[in-house]
């Protein structure tokens, strides 16, 4: 293999960083794939944020009916952390 140095964005390393942790790879191993494809991060699928996994986090509850505690706003500390 040759040694490299290259220049690219902080989204573009953000964006190998998170797909590395995601896949469990090394973030070397990751940019050698997105060259070899001829794409780079930023052209490929983008990245879904925290809100919007979330949103679809709550319509899978809604699509599949899932309930919870009618109380569960004003207790969620006693939920997550027990009666105290």
């Amino acid at each position: 293999m040759i040694r490299r140095h290259l220049f690219i964005t902080e989204e573009q390393a953000r964006d190998i960083q998170l797909r590395a942790k995601r896949e469990r790879r090394r973030e070397s191993d990751v940019t050698r794939d997105l060259l070899e494809r001829g794409r780079f991060v930023s052209q490929g699928r983008r990245q879904e944020s925290v809100g919007e996994g979330l949103l679809r986090l709550a319509q899978l509850g809604k699509k599949f009916r899932m309930t919870g505690p009618k109380d569960l706003s004003m207790k969620h500390d006693d939920y997550l952390y027990g009666d105290k």
